[in-house]
């Protein structure tokens, strides 16, 4: 994740977007196409379009995205955000009525709820906690290697609360937690910035994660899988850890593999969870006989680094799972540079290189990007700004989020959209049988083009810059 000064970044918004002012997600009358659009000037925010278009036998005219849905990819587990605990902070301070509202909206699935579906966690603090900490604090110069002092109480203040409430609204939430450092003891440095993991304390960190799984589990949370660390290569943050690929591979293989299995724990463990430009990671881990049976996949972000290279580890190891595990938006930024970025590259390039989760960063801050920790990102635009007197902002990462979420639900499978260069698109086949495809306009004019399926076709206009999703 971004440090102070948000060191990359093609992210997001100054946006004081209004409420919702789509229509309600009423399914199309068989045979015929619904849309509801995003764009740049936020004219439209997911609006639900005036018409369906019904699919006829006439040839297709200007671009043609054909969609076969013989041709099946990958099954999606969802699209959301990262609750950090400076989001759950903001959350848990809101008026009761107001905060159900809110976490119905986001995690709902009824007609005006966007239909969020995963969650990442920090296990500890990230930085968009106030403060720094981990479960195992002590005064400098101790050590607790049995974990007597083990405690998830920094978490039962805002976050185990606000996450209850979201599993009354949502209990299917898949929910990932990955850790930003271990307690500082168990360090090389003892400092809560950088250094790296004591070898002597492998086999303690491991019992520590299986703790907090086993902790959330008796709260009421069941962890549906973890990261060893976020962004093992960036020891810069506040807090962070240099991890290379190698101790990860010796760390997963040798000690919180055997762990989890010795606990009869079924959460899953995903190597990396760091940029794109360094795919050689993920292949180490993977390629360790020793970690690779632990492992389910492999998580990215794209601070760096091209999407594609997601494909290349799913390529390498087809029968590992990619997932994609945040992406920041920046406060000194704009809506429309980001919503065209983030729908194109996030939402549906990530889904066509493998990605079976594409989330957002942080879900909530405040008007001044608070709270962080020192050192921690000032500049990390929440998906939505939360102000005194239970002011809602809606941002462009809600809107990016929501485009995908409402509609491709758990369990929906990527299946076959062509490409031509222009109108970048995915598809899938809902469990329902019905059928999704999210596309972007990244041309500077308005397109109209063809949605051809099974012989018929529909023709299509979307605002230049905008994001389109056509249900049927």
């Amino acid at each position: 994740m971004p440090t102070a000064v948000c060191r990359w970044g093609l992210g997001a918004l100054f946006s004081l977007a209004l409420l919702p002012n789509y229509a309600q997600a009423q399914a199309a009358p068989k045979g015929s196409v619904a849309g509801w659009v995003t764009t740049p000037d936020q004219k439209q925010l997911l609006q639900r379009q005036p018409q369906n278009l019904v699919f006829k036998k006439t040839p297709p005219s200007g671009s043609v995205i054909e969609l076969d849905d013989s041709q099946r990819f990958q099954k999606m587990d969802g699209f959301g955000y990262c609750l950090t605990g400076g989001s759950a902070e903001l959350l848990h301070a809101m008026s009761a009525p107001a905060r159900a509202k809110l976490l119905r909206e986001l995690f709902g699935t009824g007609p005006q709820d966007i239909g969020v579906s995963y969650l990442r966690l920090s296990i500890g603090a990230s930085d968009l906690d106030a403060q720094v900490f981990s479960y195992d604090d002590l005064p400098a110069g101790q050590t607790d290697p049995a974990l007597s002092r083990f405690s998830l109480a920094p978490d039962e203040k805002h976050l185990i609360p606000v996450l209850k409430e979201i599993l009354a609204v949502n209990p299917a939430i898949k929910i990932l937690g990955s850790p930003w450092s271990p307690p500082t003891w168990m360090k090389t440095n003892d400092a809560s910035k950088g250094g790296s993991l004591k070898p002597e304390y492998y086999g303690a960190y491991a019992q520590y994660l299986v703790k907090y799984i086993q902790g959330m589990k008796a709260a009421g949370i069941a962890i549906d899988a973890i990261t060893p660390q976020n962004e093992p290569l960036h020891p810069g943050n506040n807090p962070s850890l240099l991890m290379l690929a190698e101790q990860q591979a010796e760390f997963i293989g040798q000690h919180l593999g055997p762990a989890f299995q010795k606990a009869g724990l079924k959460t899953k463990i995903i190597c990396y969870d760091h940029n794109a430009d360094k795919p050689e990671y993920p292949l180490t881990v993977l390629g360790n006989a020793t970690a690779n049976p632990y492992v389910d996949g492999s998580a990215f972000h794209l601070y760096a680094g091209p999407i594609e290279a997601l494909s290349k580890v799913h390529e390498a190891f087809p029968k590992k799972n990619v997932y994609f595990t945040e992406q920041w938006v920046g406060s000194k930024t704009d809506f429309a540079g980001n919503l065209g970025w983030h729908a194109k590259t996030l939402f549906i390039g990530a889904p066509r290189n493998w990605a079976r989760v594409v989330l957002e960063w942080n879900l909530a801050a405040d008007p001044q990007q608070n709270p962080h920790t020192p050192g921690g990102c000032t500049e990390c635009l929440g998906a939505i700004t939360l102000a005194p007197g239970d002011q809602v902002t809606r941002n462009v990462a809600y809107y990016a989020v929501a485009q995908a979420s409402k509609f491709v639900r758990p369990g929906s499978v990527r299946v076959g959209s062509t490409s031509t260069g222009v109108l970048p698109n995915v598809a899938y086949r809902t469990p329902t049988g019905g059928h999704v495809l999210l596309v972007q306009n990244d041309q500077p004019t308005a397109q109209t083009f063809s949605l051809r399926y099974q012989g018929q076709a529909v023709a299509l206009t979307l605002p230049a810059g905008a994001v389109g999703t056509y249900t049927w």
